[in-house]
């Protein structure tokens, strides 16, 4: 088996890093800022900073950059963000680990990826983690914002798979485009489906903006720049697992700057859904390929 270079593992674990404590900051910046306009602050920063990479696309990748930016960002971090603000940071990273099912999934139906029987186990395993979390809250809103987690989810993972059809481009690269591209999308959603957004930016005191800054410049420009570093290098069956760090730094995060405390039933599902995930870290050789 081909195994990810030391390099490569570290890039891995620190993304996870990166993207875990990125929900406890948003979970926190949400609370004053509306999500989705968080969101469109935040891919203006990384729009602004990323910029000097914006290189021509090459022949070909312009649609696909499209589509990512709308698929895998503006419709996702909506979707997700909006459920972050409605859940608490730690139960939203362990929701949102169903982007490595849904990877494993579209890897096999788009890109001609075999799953094994474990990743099968895996998958059922993360949904049924996911489902008892859901059955044991009460409706306040928190179903709803379960099923938006989801759909995130999802989007995300399609989005990803959208990256792989991309030739001959640089992670650097793909970062910026999406952030520039993104960035109108998100303003104008949060114009559609959002009030108060006035109100927030002229109350919004110095910690808001550092939070905006953090999820601007370390969790989108860096995280996303080596994760799509990643992405263009090896199959997202490969590096997708390492994700299953990321619950596990939010859930810490939220303890240690938020206060926050999970029941014994999240902790029972979220234990399901990181155990499914974990059996997708296994591999014993190459996966598979057939003709797609």
């Amino acid at each position: 088996m081909t195994r990810l270079p030391p390099a490569d593992i570290a890039r891995a674990v620190l993304v996870a890093l990166i993207w875990g404590m990125g929900f406890v900051v948003a979970k926190g910046a949400t609370e004053h800022f509306p999500p989705i306009l968080l969101q469109a602050f935040r891919f203006a920063v990384t729009a602004a900073v990323m910029a000097v990479f914006l290189r021509s696309p090459g022949r070909g990748n312009l649609p696909w950059l499209l589509a990512v930016s709308l698929i895998g960002a503006t419709i996702q971090y909506s979707l997700t963000f909006s459920g972050v603000h409605r859940l608490s940071a730690g139960i939203a990273a362990l929701v949102i680990q169903l982007e490595v099912p849904f990877l494993v999934l579209l890897g096999a139906l788009l890109l001609g990826e075999r799953p094994k029987p474990r990743h099968w186990v895996g998958i059922a395993l993360a949904f049924a983690g996911v489902a008892f979390i859901a059955g044991n809250i009460r409706f306040d809103g928190a179903w709803a914002a379960l099923a938006m987690m989801m759909g995130g989810a999802f989007s995300w993972a399609l989005g990803q798979v959208m990256i792989r059809k991309l030739r001959g481009i640089s992670g650097r690269v793909i970062t910026a485009w999406v952030a520039v591209l993104a960035t109108p999308q998100l303003f104008l959603a949060s114009l559609l489906f959002e009030d108060g957004q006035a109100a927030a930016i002229a109350g919004a005191g110095p910690d808001v903006w550092a939070a905006v800054a953090y999820l601007g410049l370390i969790m989108t420009a860096l995280g996303y720049y080596l994760w799509n570093s990643l992405l263009v290098r090896h199959e997202v069956g490969r590096v997708a697992p390492f994700l299953l760090l990321l619950p596990v730094f939010s859930v810490l995060g939220g303890v240690l700057f938020l206060g926050e405390v999970l029941s014994p039933p999240q902790l029972i599902g979220g234990a399901l859904v990181l155990s499914g995930v974990g059996l997708m870290l296994i591999e014993g050789k190459e996966p598979q390929r057939v003709a797609a």
